[in-house]
């Protein structure tokens, strides 16, 4: 079993930075992917960004290429999304999801944590 928990999230302005983090506990962490995903008004979860445990390799949403940047600490098995120059879209609620094999991209995640609301106003 894999536990996650998402802090960090708030109310902030246009242009305003915020990172939102992911606590990881349980078996086998090194082994996984570590994908953030939001769900803003759509019924599904659309990917921002992922990270392999093993490998430190990184995948991005288009639309998240060049503001935001994931990151992990392998000492404090955290997993971080950092958020620049954020806009009123960017409004949703902020996932993170864990898995041990499969695609980054799709939301067929083994485990979730409960999300992060990140509201950005005008």
């Amino acid at each position: 079993q894999v536990q996650l928990v998402e802090s960090g999230g708030g109310l902030v302005q246009a242009g305003d930075s915020l990172t939102i983090s992911c606590s990881v506990s349980g078996r086998a962490i090194s082994g996984l992917i570590m994908g953030w995903f939001r769900l803003d008004s759509g019924e599904e979860r659309k990917f921002v960004a992922a990270n392999t445990w093993s490998g430190d390799r990184k995948f991005y949403a288009d639309f998240a290429k060049g503001r935001f940047t994931i990151s992990k600490d392998n000492a404090k098995n955290t997993v971080y999304l950092q958020m620049n120059d954020l806009r009123p879209e960017d409004t949703a609620v902020y996932y993170c999801g864990a898995r041990y094999l499969g695609s980054a991209y799709d939301t067929n995640y083994d485990y979730w944590g409960q999300g992060t609301q990140v509201t950005v106003s005008s």
